[in-house]
């Protein structure tokens, strides 16, 4: 068998092999992914669509599908508010398993709803985990009938797409300014640059501990930027699961280092990392048993 052969058995036995016992607390922790992966997904497209029936009148930076068809129909009429429902309706159905394309048309719309809204030049990445997650929901619904092959491909699928995409993260940063990305005169900048922001909106700054130590010396920065690179190089190792959840805390420890030092919190990706980085279904069988099983009498 070739190294990549091997490669290849050794990633499928350790994403998908996972979450096969059918207990409580395997159950409610996968629906209760679900249920925060479709709820995020309404509150965006909802959030989304009132900006755009406010705010937007055409296309300037295409996104997506906007390469390919015109989405100027999504600006009036309160077609974004339609298609917000749509994306709430489509949601329940396949949270409910009443139809099994259910999730991927509410991924197509929820797309179609981003593309729309970020059409200015603007481009968010808070949401992209959210989308992956649907993706993943929408893929199993339609490929399984099992709930334990869609449980164990959904999990598979997000620990593997999470860890490739924030390692891809890292490799882009070092291409595109290379290997002096880390250099805190750049978070020093980017300080001074919300700073900026943060005084226009409110008119006042009040730095963090974090940001205090970079502006008082950067080479503190330097150290920020460097672990939070090598905490994004390695988050490819959340595809070993004696690695998994060290390594999906760690991203989540860096997220909070990002709040601290620029005030961005991705609120979505945070807290599905936190759902991600510690093995609930363990827990909630443990408490589980813990209350079916009667305290002794004294």
């Amino acid at each position: 068998m070739s190294t990549l052969s091997r490669l290849s058995h050794t990633l499928r036995r350790e994403l998908f092999s996972g979450f096969a016992s059918d207990t409580p607390g395997t159950w409610l922790y996968f629906r209760g992914v679900e249920l925060f992966l479709l709820t995020y997904t309404v509150y965006f497209c909802w959030d989304w669509g009132v900006y755009i029936q406010q705010n937007i009148s055409s296309v300037l930076l295409p996104l997506g599908l906007a390469n390919y068809i015109d989405v100027s129909f999504m600006f009036g009429h309160n077609v974004a508010l339609i298609n917000a429902v749509l994306v709430g309706v489509l949601g329940l159905v396949g949270f409910f398993r009443l139809w099994r394309p259910a999730y991927l048309l509410a991924l197509l719309a929820f797309h179609l709803q981003y593309v729309a809204r970020y059409s200015l030049g603007e481009i968010s990445h808070g949401s992209n985990l959210v989308g992956m997650g649907i993706l993943g929901l929408g893929i199993a619904l339609w490929a399984f009938r099992s709930e334990e092959r869609r449980r164990r491909f959904t999990f598979g699928f997000l620990y593997f797409f999470i860890g490739l995409g924030y390692t891809s993260a890292a490799v882009c940063k070092l291409i595109g300014t290379g290997i002096t990305w880390p250099d805190g005169r750049h978070l020093l900048m980017w300080i001074a640059e919300r700073k900026v922001d943060t005084l226009s909106r409110f008119g006042a700054f009040d730095p963090s501990v974090l940001q205090e130590m970079v502006l008082h010396d950067y080479h503190f920065g330097t150290l920020f930027l460097l672990v939070g690179l090598l905490t994004e190089a390695i988050s490819f190792l959340m595809w070993w699961r004696k690695l998994r959840y060290v390594v999906v805390l760690l991203v989540v420890g860096m997220h909070i280092g990002i709040l601290l030092t620029m005030n961005i919190f991705f609120h979505a990706s945070t807290y599905l990392l936190l759902l991600l980085g510690l093995p609930w279904h363990h827990i909630i069988d443990y408490v589980l048993d813990r209350v079916r099983t009667p305290v002794p009498s004294a």
